[in-house]
């Protein structure tokens, strides 16, 4: 009786585990996923390195004062345009012309008492070849020349000083270029070497300077010996401007606390649109990797362990491969190491991927053919509504 009943017990339960059997053997298999595939394909791929620096003057300089004064006049306004050895500032030169007509008196005076101990001597000499005066006498009479010599020297070099300082007071541009904001007026008090009168600035040729990672030291050195090394100048958020200029010095030194080296990089800017101290753009092209093998860059994922494509495989499975990028440029990124030549890899699709699993490629022509179905239904219903 037991037995009966454990039978009539385990009828159903197995006839329930063969039907689910059954419908897990006929459950269909999972579709393949579509994708958008492209070829990889040698290309010369440039090694771009963008960085952001900041423009200085080619030559700058901050105009003080030579002597203490006043400021008479001042010939600039703000912004002007200088030449080298215009007078933008002149102080007041009274006291200096005084001073300047005391030490040419002075001079006057002690070159007229040179002329006279110069005769004394000869008249002297003279006589002492007679034996009219003693050897001593002739000898204090040239020593009073001497003395007079040296006076006589002594304020010529003072009546120069004196004339250098009246020459202070007309206050020369050092270079030409840009006169800055206006810092003094007439009556201002001026001290020497302290008083800042006025900064001129040569903007043209135009300098920049940016740092650059120290990891790109070697190929920096290389392309400046090879004859230079181009670099494109862009102010930020214009695109449009573009400046070409070359880079002209490397420091010497790597800043310890940032990891990089300094550059500056020089550029005509003949009608001066770039300003220093400005914020700028560069473009450096440090190299060109020849037939470098190539995908776009919609190919590259990535990963925790870095970067990864999924190759097309003749199968029709994808497999994941970790890959090595040397440089993008243009849509386009340069493989180390990870594809060969020829190889398929998937460009579009990658959220549905597994590492095996199958793909249908659809090709990237119908991956742009539908976008543009799309764009014209979109504009088709546009034009309705209006």
């Amino acid at each position: 009786m037991s037995n009966l009943r454990l039978a009539l017990i385990l009828i159903p339960v197995l006839a329930l585990v063969a039907c689910s059997d059954s419908k897990a053997k006929k459950k269909p298999p999972s579709p393949p996923v579509p994708v958008v595939t492209a070829k990889a394909e040698a290309r010369d791929i440039p090694v771009e390195l963008k960085v952001v620096g900041r423009a200085e003057a080619f030559e700058s300089v901050t105009i003080k004062s030579r002597v203490d004064g006043q400021v008479a006049s001042v010939h600039f306004t703000e912004g002007q345009h200088v030449k080298q050895r215009d007078v933008p500032i002149r102080l007041d030169p009274s006291d200096y012309s005084a001073r300047l007509a005391q030490a040419e008196g002075t001079a006057v005076r002690d070159s007229a008492l040179l002329a006279k101990t110069r005769a004394d001597t000869q008249r002297y000499s003279a006589l002492r070849e007679r034996n009219f005066v003693s050897e001593e006498k002739v000898n204090d009479i040239r020593t009073n020349e001497a003395a007079a010599t040296a006076n006589q020297k002594a304020s010529a070099a003072a009546a120069e000083v004196a004339r250098l300082q009246l020459s202070y007071t007309t206050i020369r541009a050092p270079i030409s270029g840009t006169v800055g904001a206006r810092l003094v007026f007439p009556g201002t008090s001026v001290k020497v070497n302290d008083t800042v009168l006025a900064v001129v600035n040569r903007p043209n040729p135009l300098l920049v300077a940016a740092p650059i990672p120290e990891k790109h030291l070697p190929r920096l050195r290389a392309a400046m010996k090879n004859g230079g090394l181009p670099v494109d100048v862009n102010p930020p958020n214009d695109r449009s401007q573009t400046f070409r200029g070359s880079v002209r010095f490397i420091d010497n030194a790597v800043d310890a606390a940032t990891g990089t080296v300094l550059i500056k990089a020089e550029l005509a800017n003949p009608d001066e649109k770039l300003t220093p101290g400005q914020f700028l753009n560069l473009s450096l092209i440090l190299e060109t990797l020849k037939d470098a093998v190539t995908v776009p860059n919609e190919a590259v994922q990535q990963g925790a362990d870095g970067n990864y494509i999924y190759v097309a495989k003749e199968d029709g499975t994808a497999e994941n491969r970790n890959v090595q990028v040397l440089a993008a440029y243009e849509g386009y990124s340069a493989i180390g190491k990870g594809v060969q030549l020829g190889e398929t890899v998937i460009t579009d699709g990658h959220l549905r991927l597994t590492p095996g699993a199958k793909i249908k490629a659809k090709g990237a022509g119908e991956g742009e053919k539908k976008k543009d179905n799309a764009d014209a239904a979109q504009q088709s219903d546009s034009k309705k509504k209006n």
